[in-house]
């Protein structure tokens, strides 16, 4: 009787993982108005886990994560980088609109503390929070690591490692995970070593893992690129990383 009982407590766990919804969040700054995709897990004893999407806006591979992450017991929320009305339409839109992010990258972790700030509001404390994010996206995630938002990590996917080398390099507090397509021709090996050389310079605690015969949207099942090998390796690291980072309260 005990084991069926324990049986069936599994079986409503499980399902009631696998059943994650998202749902809209909505938030606001003095001109513009987002809408965010959330996991309905909140609670303010669960760790969090803010995605920042490619640079089409929030897209399947996003919300995909989000739902597998509420499977491991986190809290996840897709951020509204662009605004409503700002949606790109297709690539060369979208290229327009994350340049000018990559250009003017204050305005970049503005956009990203907003959405910190709306999460955290939620009751989840930014010691709980960790940040990941998809090719612009992942460009984004080290712009966390970068301003010294106090969450607890930052882990860039196929992101873009450039950085204006103007730019002074202040402190990083945040763990940094580079998860780094080999072949992806977005980034120069000059762009990689500067970016070591930041890294090291800032005092971080770092890592880049590389995945071999991988172009640069190695993780997104609708992109010519997509490894399925590899793509399940890294995010076998995602979660070691972030399992690492947060500790998962139910």
């Amino acid at each position: 009787m005990k084991a069926l009982l324990s049986c069936l407590i599994a079986l409503i766990v499980t399902h009631s993982l696998v059943a994650q919804n998202l749902n809209p969040i909505a938030y606001q700054d003095s001109s513009q108005k987002f809408v965010g995709l959330i996991t309905e897990n909140i609670n303010e004893n669960r760790s969090a886990v803010l995605i920042l999407p490619a640079w089409k806006g929030i897209d399947n591979e996003a919300k995909q994560a989000a739902l597998d992450l509420a499977k491991e017991g986190y809290v996840a929320m897709i951020a509204d980088i662009y605004g409503v009305g700002n949606v790109p339409k297709d690539n060369q839109e979208a290229a327009a609109l994350s340049s000018q992010f990559k250009s003017d990258y204050r305005l970049y972790q503005d956009r990203i503390a907003l959405a910190l700030n709306h999460l955290k509001k939620q009751g989840i404390d930014t010691n709980r929070i960790a940040v990941i994010g998809y090719c612009f996206g992942g460009t984004g995630a080290l712009e966390v690591a970068r301003a010294g938002f106090r969450v607890r990590g930052v882990i860039s996917i196929h992101g873009g490692l450039a950085r204006d080398q103007k730019r002074s390099i202040g402190p990083i507090y945040p763990k940094v995970l580079v998860e780094h397509p080999a072949a992806d021709a977005s980034v120069s090996k000059t762009d990689f070593d500067n970016f070591v050389a930041e890294m090291n310079e800032a005092k971080a605690d770092w890592q880049i893992i590389q995945y071999g015969n991988c172009g640069h949207t190695f993780t997104n099942p609708e992109a010519k690129d997509y490894n399925h090998l590899m793509a399940g390796r890294a995010w076998q690291h995602t979660l070691l990383f972030l399992r690492e980072l947060l500790k998962i309260e139910e």
